[in-house]
């Protein structure tokens, strides 16, 4: 019987050096302000949803509530050629 999965689902094996960087990095992609703004979005209308958006995300590409699965990487696509990066990555030595 294999064991059971942890929620949120696997975890990437990052070296501790490794996985602080990408914290600091996810952490300043979420604090955009295009994030923010997509993140209220998100909220008002699960809010007015009330219950009809149970466990989906809003997609703001398609306009509507579509599960969390589909709601990544475009659709199988990727996001490579989405956009162009909004924020500089700096590393200190």
């Amino acid at each position: 019987m294999a064991k059971p999965r942890k929620p949120g689902g696997p975890k990437q094996k990052l070296s501790p050096a490794a996985a602080a960087r990408k914290k600091r990095r996810d952490t300043r992609k979420a604090k955009t302000e295009d994030r923010k703004a997509k993140k209220a979005e998100n909220q008002r209308r699960r809010r007015k949803a009330r219950g009809k958006a149970n466990g989906k995300d809003f997609d703001h590409k398609r306009g509507k509530f579509v599960s969390v699965k589909s709601n990544r990487g475009n659709q199988g696509k990727g996001t490579k050629k989405e956009g162009g990066k909004k924020y500089k990555i700096t590393t200190k030595k």
